[in-house]
C-alpha cells in the first residue's frame, strides 16, 4: 500500500496505521532470528544484524524501546518507511513488524558498507565523484518524499546507507522524525549544524509548520560536510560567528567578499549552495536542482587549509571519473524522469566535536 501524491495521503496513512496496529504480533526474537551483532544504537533503542532462521536471509532489525516510544510514533515510522521503500534510493523493507516484551520492531534491508558517516575523513571529506553520486541519489529520494507531502527532518550522514565503498548505491533511511508537510513541530533540545535557522531560532513555546525547505537546508549542509570533512557552522543562530558571516554574505551578495570557509569551492558552484542554504525558506531548493550542477567542478583544485598550491592530480583523476561515469549520470536522470512521469547519537556528538574544535581551516 503506497501513499498517494495528492491530499488523500493523510487518510491513507491513517488507514495504514490502524491496520498495522491491529496486526502487530508478539514474538520472541530468538525463535525466528539468529542474532549476529549490533549495527547501531541510540536513545531510541538499537539495530541488530540477524539471520532469519527459516530463510537464511540477513536482515536489519530496528528495535525501539517501549519505555521511550509511543506506539503511534512507532507505527508512523514503520508505515512511512514501508510506503516510500519502493523508491530505489530509499531503504528496503520486508513488511515485518512486531513487538517483544520491551521493544517495538520492524525489519529492513542490510547495508553491507555501513553509513556515509563512516567514510568521511575529518578535514578532508570524501572524493568529489562520490559526493556527486550521493547528491544525485539523496536528492532523488528527497524529491520523491516531498512529492508525497512528507518531510524527512533528519538528513545527515548517519541516515544515508552505503551499499558499496564508492557511493554508487546509497539509500536514505530513518524516518522516525518524518512528518506530513504542515505538521506543527516544536524546537528540539539542542541544535545541530543541519538545523535550518527558522527552526533553530524558534522560542521554546513556539511552533513551526513542517516544510520541505527544512530538508533542503540540511541537504546543503550535508554536501558541505562530505565535501570538506568540516561543518560550515555549529549552529544557525546569531551566537555563531561563522553562520553570521555566511548570513551577511547571503543577504548582501556581491557587496561582501566570499566567506573564508566557502573559498574552497569553485565560483560556478556557489549559486547551488546559495539556493539550498537561502536564509528565507521560500527561496530554497528544490534538492533535485543539484542536477543542474552535477557536471561542474565543485572544489577548487589547488586549495588547501593554508591557501597554498597543492598537487591537483587526485582532483583531475576525479574529474576524469566524472567523464568516465557519464552513463551513471545519464542513467540516473533517465530513471528520475521516468519516476516523475509515473508518479536513515553518540557518533554524531563525537563527529561534531572532532570537526568543530579546530578552527584553523576557517582563517584563510
Amino acid at each position: 500500500m503506497n501513499l498517494n501524491e495528492a491530499g488523500g495521503s493523510a487518510d491513507l496513512l491513517e488507514e495504514m496505521l490502524e491496520l498495522t496496529s491491529q496486526n502487530l504480533t508478539q514474538m520472541e526474537l530468538k525463535d525466528h532470528y539468529s542474532i549476529i551483532r549490533e549495527l547501531g544504537q541510540g536513545s531510541y533503542g538499537h539495530v541488530l544484524l540477524v539471520i532469519h532462521r527459516a530463510r537464511g536471509t540477513p536482515i536489519a532489525l530496528k528495535l525501539l524501546r517501549k519505555k521511550s516510544t509511543k506506539l503511534r510514533n512507532f507505527l508512523l515510522e514503520y508505515c512511512i518507511s514501508l510506503s516510500v521503500s519502493s523508491h530505489p534510493c530509499m531503504v528496503g523493507m520486508f513488511g515485518i513488524v512486531f513487538e517483544t516484551k520491551h521493544h517495538y520492531g520492524f525489519a529492513q534491508e542490510v547495508a553491507s558498507f555501513g553509513d556515509l558517516f563512516s567514510i568521511i575523513e575529518p578535514g578532508v571529506g570524501i572524493p568529489e565523484i562520490s559526493v556527486k553520486r550521493c547528491a544525485l541519489q539523496v536528492s532523488s529520494a528527497l524529491d520523491f518524499l516531498h512529492n508525497k507531502g512528507l518531510v524527512h527532518r533528519d538528513i545527515k550522514p548517519e541516515n544515508i546507507l552505503l551499499f558499496d565503498k564508492d557511493c554508487r548505491r546509497v539509500k536514505l533511511t530513518d524516518f522516525g522524525l518524518t512528518r506530513r508537510k504542515g505538521t506543527i513541530v516544536r524546537p528540539m533540545s539542542g541544535t545541530i549544524p543541519y538545523t535550518a535557522p527558522e527552526l533553530c531560532n524558534l522560542g521554546s513555546s513556539e511552533g513551526l509548520a513542517v516544510d520541505s525547505a527544512l530538508d533542503v537546508w540540511a541537504f546543503g549542509v550535508l554536501l558541505f560536510c562530505i565535501l570538506t570533512g568540516f561543518f560550515p557552522w555549529e549552529t544557525t543562530s546569531g551566537s555563531d560567528t561563522y553562520y553570521v558571516e555566511f548570513e551577511n554574505w547571503q543577504k548582501n551578495g556581491k557587496a561582501l567578499s566570499i566567506p573564508s570557509q566557502w573559498k574552497r569551492f569553485d565560483n560556478d558552484i556557489l549559486p547551488m549552495f546559495q539556493k539550498f542554504l537561502a536564509i528565507e525558506p521560500t527561496q530554497r531548493g528544490p534538492a533535485i536542482g543539484v542536477l543542474e550542477y552535477i557536471r561542474l567542478q565543485w572544489k577548487v583544485a589547488n586549495w588547501n587549509l593554508n591557501g597554498n598550491s597543492v598537487d591537483n592530480s587526485k582532483f583531475l583523476d576525479d574529474q576524469a571519473n566524472v567523464v568516465d561515469n557519464e552513463h551513471f549520470i545519464n542513467g540516473f536522470q533517465e530513471g528520475h524522469n521516468s519516476t516523475l512521469s509515473a508518479k536513515s547519537s553518540t557518533r554524531f556528538r563525537t563527529f561534531s566535536s572532532n570537526l568543530l574544535q579546530d578552527d584553523k581551516w576557517r582563517n584563510t
